[in-house]
């Protein structure tokens, strides 16, 4: 045999053994696969509808095959691991067979209060809103707002208003008392409470004070694509015109909104003076003193008294004095 065929019979002896390597790997990876595909494990969803704050018993609970290649992260096997420590309740509503996860329940004996939802490090400020500036009531617990601060001068100064971008993607805690995600029935709310970091609750805390603050709803798992930048009155649209005509128009009911003020108050300080006068006249009127009645005491007429000298024997005078009435 020559040199050049011991040579080709070698590499065509290497070459099918490679070839059987990988079919033998490909194989193994496959049945392996196969393997961990097949594997079936338990884990614990809700037997029904379990609303917020509601405590998880064996009779809103049970154990359903769950078939994964991965465990699910923060989820329960047992029904028995879940109860063992203490009474635990949901943090947020759950539907019938929805896997029960750690971040949605409470520790062992805590209570279902707001400082559970809170994750580490983050803190609950809440903020006033009215049916405008809280989107109409449509923002519920659970959804993702950015937070607008605007600013601006009264009267000619209102040409310095401005718009910033004070915090974007929040995530909203509770609207009003309701803290519960699954809640879909909008409400006009007064208050809506936020999630953020200590930094941004400082920003939000100060710029409520020298400001107004909004929020804008964002699109479920939105990315913002560009970045924010102030706004002010040129970015509007219009000509120089019409900027002065609103510039006039705010003054005009600034004003008339003084006038008002200043109407009210010098009517209730009249009000207040012929009140103050209406009690100064009662108090120094006279005092009426009541009539006494006059008892008569008929008048008693003096006695008068006579002398009478009486002469006895014709020797001694002797004087008798005789009282008689006139």
């Amino acid at each position: 045999m020559t040199f050049t065929s011991k040579f080709s019979l070698l590499i065509a002896l290497l070459v099918g053994g490679l070839a059987a390597f990988l079919v033998r790997e490909v194989v193994v990876s496959t049945a392996g696969l196969s393997r961990q595909a097949g594997l079936t494990t338990t884990i614990v969803v809700a037997r029904k509808a379990v609303p917020f704050g509601m405590p998880l018993t064996v009779d809103n609970l049970e154990e359903v095959a769950w078939k994964s290649t991965t465990p699910l992260e923060g989820s329960f096997a047992r029904v028995s691991d879940l109860v063992k420590d203490g009474r635990r309740l949901a943090l947020l509503s759950m539907q019938p067979n929805e896997p029960v996860l750690a971040s949605r329940i409470t520790g062992p004996n805590q209570r279902a209060t707001l400082a559970t939802q809170l994750d580490e490090g983050m803190r609950a400020v809440t903020i006033r809103v009215d049916e405008v500036r809280g989107v109409a009531g449509f923002i519920l617990p659970g959804d993702r707002v950015d937070v607008i601060s605007t600013r601006g001068g009264g009267g000619s100064q209102e040409t310095l208003a401005y718009a910033d971008m004070l915090l974007p993607n929040v995530k909203v805690l509770a609207v009003d008392q309701l803290a519960d995600e699954r809640q879909d029935k909008p409400a006009v709310a007064r208050a809506v409470t936020l999630e953020l970091t200590v930094m941004q609750s400082q920003k939000v805390i100060l710029a409520e004070e020298i400001g107004r603050l909004s929020l804008v709803l964002r699109q479920a798992n939105a990315v913002d694509e560009e970045p924010s930048r102030r706004i002010t009155i040129g970015d509007l649209g219009g000509d120089q015109v019409a900027a002065q005509d609103k510039i006039a128009d705010l003054e005009k009911r600034m004003a008339d909104m003084k006038a008002a003020e200043e109407a009210a108050r010098t009517q209730a300080d009249r009000a207040m003076a012929q009140k103050m006068a209406e009690i100064e006249a009662h108090l120094r009127a006279p005092v009426p003193i009541p009539a006494q009645s006059i008892v008569k005491v008929p008048a008693v007429q003096p006695k008068s008294s006579s002398v009478i000298n009486v002469t006895r024997n014709g020797a001694k005078t002797e004087a008798y004095t005789v009282s008689a009435e006139r």
